[in-house]
């Protein structure tokens, strides 16, 4: 008897580990052959009721030997946007009006007009010149990423680089925060800083840095915040373990600020050992917290996770797939439906063909 009790402890437990979702709906972003789409979460998702723009990475397929990404660098790798008219349920993609007939990007200059961060179709992109080099620039739209201005150069924080990816929460009508990654004392990514402008884009003034300065070789990078009050923030970075560790370890950590960003708190207690994927954070109607990450280990795929009190206490994973062939996936973007449904953005492949696409899942997150 003490065996079958504990044989049904043990099922129970695995059962409230993860979590399937009820209902969901899988649908293709972009997909193509001999193409790579990826890493949504280095460019940005808006939404204005059904209607959504995702931006993406396009490159050309190639193998990699040594295990990296299947994309070749050799041939040109430019960013696209996807537009759903239908809540995510069909998508067109679009090249963005930033680009040139050659699919360059223009020169960074300064922004010497303020933006109206609070126009009802606003939409703002930041941008990288290179995950390990370079610094970093935005664009602004104010019809819904139909066609934006820029590129407006942001501060150099002093760094060797800056490496930004779309992350900001808006303040009022000349008031943004943003979360940048920076790099660390030698070089390379990174370290993650905590920016705000208050002029509307005009200049840009750094409030802290998240976290202590990675040890050499690891990183910190790609913030996901949301405002939980008038003062309190709380994001999730993306983690990897220092040159001197072996193995390597890749994990997602969330930090809590209560004064505006002036100073970050870490919740070790919620680390998540994703084996290395950027997390994506929204709020809900209800005032719950929706945290989405890719999951690079068997079996891969995206997983999500609910919190009903500002982060401090998690669900179990719940998977949102669990179908993909290998570790190359994730870097998923989250918005959130009239309706109340999400709408999770990712790149994602699978045993059918070798090529990297851009996909989707439409999900309830039911009460948990």
């Amino acid at each position: 008897m003490r065996c079958a009790g504990s044989i049904g402890v043990l099922f129970l437990l695995l059962l409230t580990a993860t979590a399937a979702v009820p209902e969901k709906t899988n649908v293709i972003v972009f997909q193509e052959d001999d193409r790579f789409g990826g890493w949504p979460a280095n460019n940005g998702i808006w939404s204005w009721g059904n209607e959504i723009v995702v931006g993406y990475t396009l490159g050309y397929h190639l193998e990699n030997p040594s295990g990296g990404h299947s994309i070749d660098n050799k041939r040109p790798i430019e960013p696209r946007q996807a537009r759903s008219l239908d809540g995510g349920l069909t998508w067109k993609t679009e090249v963005p009006s930033y680009l040139n007939s050659e699919g360059k990007e223009a020169k960074p200059q300064s922004n010497d007009a303020a933006i109206d961060f609070t126009q009802p179709n606003f939409a703002i992109t930041f941008r990288m010149q290179g995950s390990s080099h370079g610094y970093s620039h935005f664009y602004w739209s104010n019809d819904r990423c139909k066609t934006w201005k820029g590129p407006f150069a942001l501060p150099t924080l002093n760094r060797k680089g800056v490496f930004a990816r779309t992350d900001y929460l808006i303040n009022g009508t000349q008031d943004m925060t943003i979360f940048v990654t920076a790099s660390r004392d030698e070089g390379g990514e990174g370290w993650p800083a905590c920016l705000r402008s208050q002029d509307g884009g005009k200049t840009w003034e750094q409030q802290s840095w998240i976290g202590e300065q990675p040890a050499k070789g690891g990183y910190a990078i790609m913030p996901s915040t949301v405002r939980l009050s008038d003062t309190e923030l709380f994001t999730y970075i993306r983690c990897r373990s220092a040159k001197t560790e072996t193995p390597t370890r890749w994990w997602i950590e969330p930090y809590r600020s209560l004064d505006n960003g002036k100073t970050w708190t870490f919740e070790k207690q919620n680390t998540i050992d994703n084996a290395g994927n950027p997390p994506h954070m929204i709020k809900l109607k209800d005032g719950r917290l929706a945290l989405t990450f890719g999951y690079r280990r068997a079996p891969y795929g995206i997983r999500a996770r609910l919190s009903s009190d500002g982060g401090r206490t998690w669900s179990p994973d719940i998977i949102l797939r669990d179908d993909a062939a290998n570790w190359d996936l994730g870097y998923p973007r989250t918005v959130l439906r009239d309706d109340g449904k999400l709408v999770t953005v990712y790149y994602f492949n699978d045993d059918k063909k070798p090529f990297r696409y851009i996909a989707a899942t439409i999900w309830e997150p039911s009460k948990r």
